[in-house]
């Protein structure tokens, strides 16, 4: 089968200039964010919500995910080393060093998007759910490009398999196939990416505000908790453990978007913007003489 698998070697740096280097990893990080600014812009153009709210909208999401992965990874994944002695505290400032975990920005972008969706949505006409409905679609696009990079760092990869798509990461001093979970991750965003564009393109009329958010809920998560069944454990107090961190994480996100689902049928809300009607002005004396 070692005839059949694909030998993964590929240098995580795209070059290094001194003790400069640029990865894979960070330029498909920033293309997601720059992917997402297009199309946020698309998204108010059509919706008449003014541009100038683009750019606050970024800093608070770049703040957001940063943060919160790295506090996720810290947090969930290695408190003991990160907690345990002052070297490992002040790692959690080097993110450079390793270490993000997407339920952790996912939580932080909640957070966020709340401040941002309270201090500008109530003057132009949006709120958190309209915000987290087009934030989604902008996310599963990144989340593809930031688990393609997780496959140039040799990252985050699965259990041996005999399938003829398995990579040996020779990096990691791997000898036999694994499951490229890094792709099927990538692959199951991108489909879920497209199918929610699809849909705010052609059907916005036709669903209810929380319908995206509660849809990308399931479908991401619930893919993660199914391939994290073939991924190898991340860290060593994962050994033994019949759900994995991931898994155990992404139950709550799974269950808050069937109860997004139902909420927004119930209470049908339309998911675009609604402007209210600019007030009529009262005729003057002159003209109902006139």
């Amino acid at each position: 089968m070692e005839l059949l698998a694909i030998h993964w070697n590929v240098d995580p740096e795209i070059f290094t200039i001194g003790n400069f280097g640029i990865r894979w990893y960070s330029l498909l990080f920033v293309s997601g964010f720059i992917i997402g600014w297009y199309l946020f812009r698309w998204f108010f153009r059509r919706e008449q919500v003014p541009e100038w709210l683009l750019d606050p909208l970024l800093y608070t999401l770049l703040a957001a995910t940063i943060v919160g992965a790295r506090l996720g990874h810290c947090i969930f994944y290695q408190p003991d080393y990160y907690f345990g002695s002052w070297e490992g505290f002040w790692e959690i400032f080097m993110p450079w060093k390793g270490g993000l975990a997407s339920h952790g920005g996912a939580i932080a972008l909640l957070l966020g998007m709340w401040w941002y969706s309270n201090h500008y949505g109530k003057k132009h006409d949006f709120d958190f759910l309209w915000l987290m409905d087009r934030l989604v679609i902008t996310v599963a696009f990144a989340g593809c490009l930031i688990r393609i990079g997780n496959l140039f760092n040799s990252e985050i990869y699965g259990n041996v398999t005999d399938l003829p798509w398995g990579f040996i990461f020779e990096r990691r001093g791997e000898t036999e196939p694994k499951h490229p979970t890094q792709l099927y991750e990538a692959f199951s965003y991108l489909v879920l990416g497209l199918i929610l564009l699809w849909v705010y393109a052609k059907k916005l009329d036709k669903v209810y505000r929380g319908f995206f958010f509660g849809t990308f809920l399931i479908g991401c998560f619930g893919m993660r908790f199914l391939i994290e069944f073939i991924k190898e454990p991340q860290v060593a107090f994962e050994q033994g453990m019949t759900l994995n961190m991931g898994q155990l994480l992404s139950i709550p996100f799974i269950v808050a978007g069937v109860a997004l689902l139902v909420y927004s049928f119930i209470a049908k809300k339309p998911a675009a913007v609604v402007h209210p009607e600019p007030p009529k002005k009262e005729p003057t004396h002159y003209a109902k003489a006139l």
